[in-house]
């Protein structure tokens, strides 16, 4: 025998990598499908996390609804911290809080 690959070898070792590709897309694929399942389920929970931003290796800083307040709370591994907090706004109440300054423009706070 000589040392090295024969063919059927090589084809063998290009068939399983194929099915090893497969099966990691399929589970890649399975998971996207998932997370977005899960988004989808919370819409009507309590307590949401609206964003989050990493700010170092282990800390980040997190936007939180809880009801209708939301809130920013700086996490780390092992602490929570509320940065702040104010109530939700929608779009109506920020229109009927506009006022009309004396040039005529209109200026929404």
């Amino acid at each position: 025998m000589s040392p090295g690959f024969e063919s059927a070898d090589l084809f063998r070792l290009i068939g399983s990598m194929i099915v090893v590709l497969a099966i990691l897309i399929g589970l890649l694929w399975a998971l996207k499908r998932l997370q977005m399942r899960m988004n989808q389920n919370q819409s009507g929970k309590q307590l949401q996390i609206i964003e989050a931003l990493g700010v170092g290796p282990r800390q980040k800083i997190a936007l939180i609804r809880v009801g209708d307040h939301k809130i920013l709370v700086g996490i780390s591994p092992g602490n929570m911290t509320p940065l702040g907090q104010w109530p939700e706004v929608s779009p109506t109440s920020t229109i009927m809080h506009s006022t009309s300054p004396a040039s005529g423009e209109n200026h929404v706070e």
